[in-house]
């Protein structure tokens, strides 16, 4: 995902997460699923509930924050949700041969060598990972795309970690827009975040999105965003931690079609007028006449007025024919022009 690769195409992430089940089949189906649902790439998370967090049951760990997951640990979370680093070979596999990118977030140095000896393209750094300044800047060190979320972040912090990429001569940094919440509520999504993110900092924009549906995706895009990652399941009955706020394949479909066609609908800064919309110029309004006026007889707006079609003098002309003589009889419905004028 060089600059060039995502300067005119959205790039849509599907995010497989916890949505398999633990079982390779599952998370194997939703690579081919996530193809045919119109994703650019697949990506997964390497991590284990030991690299992440302590086994641990003080208050510390427990999760009471009014969360999806409230009454469990972390590292209960974590052990349900991880991906087996075993079967990343494989997804990566399945996923090339289909044309699609595969990569993931490491949730520490071990995860950042491990995806290195599969030689991935490119890397994303979690909401919660951003204030971790020697995981982003070991993996930045690798001189991949770096794909970094703001779900918890202070601005500092996103500065923080921004001036860490660059600090390791990594420059291609995009920054996206997210809201840490499971699910968000799309009234607290702020995508006008996305632009004031590219401005602030200088780089590529998009959102990894959490609320339900697909509408915040769409939007984003019409703000700027050059990347969206939304979370991907076969089938909600799969369930996990991340089921309920999850597309379904129809769900992303139309999601990915609709960023499709926002992109298309930006275009570009333009005045010209294509063929057709000049052949509709036609329906234009013009000056006609619209009562019969006989020779010699005075324009006033009586007798002539501004209506559809285009076949006669501007009307910001009216003030100037008004008052003129005709200087033959004049049939209603005949446009005005100046040949008929004393």
């Amino acid at each position: 995902m060089s600059d060039s690769s995502i300067s005119t195409r959205t790039f849509i992430i599907a995010e497989l997460s916890a949505n398999h089940g633990h079982n390779i089949d599952n998370a194997l189906a939703t690579v081919r699923a996530v193809k045919e649902c119109g994703a650019d790439a697949i990506k997964i998370q390497t991590y284990t509930a030991d690299t992440i967090t302590l086994n641990c049951n003080n208050e510390y760990f427990q999760i009471k924050q009014g969360t999806i997951w409230d009454g469990t640990t972390l590292y209960q979370l974590y052990q349900e949700a991880y991906t087996p680093w075993e079967w990343h070979a494989a997804i990566q596999a399945e996923a090339e041969k289909l044309g699609l990118v595969f990569f993931s977030t490491p949730f520490d140095f071990s995860a950042v060598d491990f995806l290195e000896g599969l030689h991935v393209p490119l890397y994303k750094i979690a909401s919660f990972e951003i204030t971790d300044i020697p995981l982003i800047e070991y993996t930045a060190s690798k001189g991949k795309p770096m794909i970094i979320s703001t779900g918890i972040a202070t601005l500092a912090d996103i500065e923080a970690a921004v001036a860490a990429c660059r600090r390791m001569g990594n420059n291609d940094i995009t920054l996206l827009k997210c809201t840490s919440s499971y699910p968000a509520p799309i009234e607290e999504a702020n995508l006008l975040t996305i632009p004031n993110l590219a401005q602030t900092f200088g780089v590529k924009v998009g959102l990894s999105d959490h609320t339900l549906g697909y509408t915040a995706p769409i939007v984003a895009v019409a703000l700027g965003a050059q990347v969206i990652e939304k979370h991907f399941i076969l089938d909600r009955a799969i369930g996990g931690p991340d089921a309920s706020f999850s597309l379904t394949p129809e769900e992303f479909k139309l999601m990915a079609e609709g960023v499709r066609q926002a992109e298309a609908s930006l275009g570009k800064v333009s005045y010209e007028l294509t063929d057709k919309v000049k052949a509709n110029r036609k329906f234009a309004r013009s000056l006609f006449v619209s009562k019969d006026i006989k020779a010699g007889e005075l324009l006033t707006m009586n007798n002539i007025r501004s209506v559809r079609p285009n076949d006669g003098l501007p009307p910001i002309l009216l003030t100037s024919v008004l008052s003129k003589k005709a200087n033959q009889d004049i049939k209603a419905g005949t446009p005005l022009s100046w040949d008929l004028l004393n």
